[in-house]
C-alpha cells in the first residue's frame, strides 16, 4: 500500500506541492475556530463570532471559482501569491483593530475569504504534468484528500497551541504567516511557473457551461450537508455522554474514517466506468451514515463515526478524477475550485437544517439528516448518470499519446494542462 503513495512523493517536485499547498491553505482550514476564538477573547459574543465566520465563509465560496479562473488565464505565480498577500494583510487588519470598529472588521474578513488563493484546485491541475501515468495522478487524488484530513485535523491543533502560548491575535498572524509561505513555496516552484492553462473558448459560464461538471455539483452539494449536519448533531448528543471530550473524539473519529478509507482506495489501481464508481461510493457513504441514529454509547457512537467516514475521501478523490476528464479545456483550476465551493455551501447548509431538526426531534433525527442528504445526492448520480459517463465536451485535439484511440481503462486526463 505504502509503495504507491512513496512512489509518487519521491517524484520531482510532488513532497514540495503537496507540502506547500496543505501548509498554504491553513488559513483557510482554520478560519473559523480562529476568528471565534479571537472575538471571544477580546469579549464579543458568539453571536458576532459566528456571523464574522460565516462572512468569511461565504466570501471565500465566491472567490474559490473566480480567482480559479484568473489562474486558468494568467497562470498561477501571478495570482496565487498576490492573493495569499491580500488575505493575509486582511487577516492581520483584523487581528490589529479587533472588532471596533465592526464595519471594518466584517470588511477585513470578507476580503480575507475572498482572496484566498485557490491552492487546491492549483495543485490538482498539476498533478497531471508532474507525474505523467493517469494511474499516478489517480493516487495522487487520493493522496490529496488523504492528507486534507490530516491538515483539518492538525491546523486548529496548532491555532488553540498559539493561543495557549501567546494570544488569539497572534494565532491569526501566524497561521496566516505560514500560509504566504506555503502559497510561495509553491508558486516559485517550477511546474507551477511552467504550468499554462490550454486553450479556452472564451464564455462567460466557463467551467459551468459542462453538464457533467454541473451534475457532479449538485451531487456534492448534498455530500457537503451530509457532513456539516454531523457536526451539529453531535453537539447534543455529546453533551447526554460525556460532553466536549465526547465531541471531540466523535469530530477527530470522522477524519480518521476518511484517512483510512482514502489510504486504502488510493492504494488500488481501479479500473471501469468512474462514474459507475462513484455511485456505489456515494451509497455506501449514505449506508454508512445510517447507524448513527442509533445512538449507542461514547465508545461505541466513535467507532461507528470512524465507520462513517470511511468512504468520504474516496468519494472525493473518485470525483476528481471526473472533474478532470469534464472540465471544458482551460478551466480545470476553476472547476475544482467550483467543487471546493459547492462543498463549502453544502456543508453551511447542512449545518443550518440541522438545527432546527435537532430542536423539533432531538440528536436521532439530526442523525439521519445526513444520511438522507447522502441518499439524494445518490439520486443525483444517477438520474445524470448518462452525463457523468459521456465523454468530456469538445476539445481541441492534439497529437499526443493523450489521444491515443487505445485508451487504458480509464478516460484519458481532457483537462489539456500540462507543465
Amino acid at each position: 500500500m505504502a509503495a504507491g503513495y512513496l512512489e509518487i512523493l519521491r517524484a520531482r517536485h510532488a513532497a514540495r506541492l503537496l507540502a506547500g499547498t496543505l501548509v498554504g491553505r491553513l488559513p483557510n482550514a482554520t478560519a473559523a475556530i480562529a476568528i471565534v476564538l479571537f472575538v471571544r477573547a477580546e469579549g464579543g459574543t458568539y453571536s458576532l463570532a459566528g456571523a464574522l465566520a460565516a462572512v468569511y465563509g461565504v466570501a471565500n465560496a465566491v472567490g474559490q471559482p473566480v480567482l480559479g479562473r484568473l489562474v486558468d488565464l494568467h497562470g498561477q505565480p501571478r495570482v496565487q501569491l498576490p492573493a495569499a498577500l491580500a488575505s493575509a494583510l486582511a487577516m492581520a487588519c483584523f487581528a490589529v483593530t479587533d472588532t471596533d470598529p465592526l464595519a471594518l472588521a466584517y470588511v477585513c474578513v470578507a476580503a480575507a475569504g475572498l482572496f484566498t488563493p485557490p491552492l487546491e484546485g492549483g495543485l490538482r491541475a498539476l498533478w497531471p504534468g508532474v507525474l505523467g501515468r493517469e494511474e499516478q495522478v489517480h493516487t495522487a487524488y487520493a493522496m490529496d484528500a488523504v492528507a486534507q484530513e490530516v491538515m483539518f485535523a492538525a491546523g486548529p491543533l496548532l491555532v488553540t497551541l498559539c493561543v495557549s502560548l501567546w494570544s488569539a491575535g497572534a494565532a491569526l498572524v501566524v497561521v496566516n504567516v505560514l500560509g504566504v509561505l506555503g502559497a510561495l513555496s509553491v508558486v516559485v516552484s517550477p511546474p507551477s511557473r511552467a504550468w499554462r492553462s490550454a486553450p479556452r473558448e472564451a464564455h462567460w459560464l466557463g467551467a459551468l457551461r459542462s453538464p457533467g461538471l454541473l451534475a457532479l455539483l449538485g451531487a456534492f452539494l448534498f455530500v457537503g450537508m451530509a457532513l456539516g449536519s454531523i457536526t451539529v448533531a453531535s453537539v447534543p448528543y455529546a453533551d447526554e455522554h460525556g460532553g466536549d471530550a465526547v465531541y471531540g473524539w466523535i469530530m477527530a473519529a470522522i477524519g480518521l474514517g476518511a484517512l483510512v478509507g482514502g489510504t486504502v482506495y488510493g492504494a488500488r489501481r481501479w479500473t471501469g466506468e468512474p462514474a459507475r464508481r462513484l455511485q456505489v461510493l456515494v451509497a455506501l457513504l449514505a449506508v454508512c451514515y445510517l447507524p448513527l441514529m442509533l445512538m449507542p454509547g461514547a465508545v461505541a457512537m466513535v467507532l461507528l463515526t470512524v465507520v462513517a467516514g470511511l468512504f468520504l475521501a474516496p468519494v472525493i478523490a473518485c470525483a476528481f478524477v471526473l472533474v478532470d476528464r469534464h472540465a471544458p479545456r482551460g478551466t480545470v483550476t476553476e472547476a475544482f475550485s467550483w467543487i471546493v465551493t459547492t462543498f463549502t455551501v453544502g456543508a453551511s447548509v447542512g449545518t443550518g437544517l440541522a438545527g432546527p431538526v435537532v430542536e423539533a426531534g432531538g440528536a436521532v433525527w439530526g442523525y439521519a439528516v445526513p444520511g438522507a442528504a447522502g441518499g439524494v445526492s445518490l439520486l443525483v448520480l444517477l438520474a445524470t448518470g448518462r452525463v457523468l459517463a459521456a465523454p468530456g465536451g469538445p476539445r481541441v485535439v492534439a497529437a499526443c499519446s493523450e489521444n491515443d484511440p487505445n485508451r487504458a481503462v480509464e478516460p484519458r486526463f481532457s483537462s489539456g494542462d500540462r507543465a
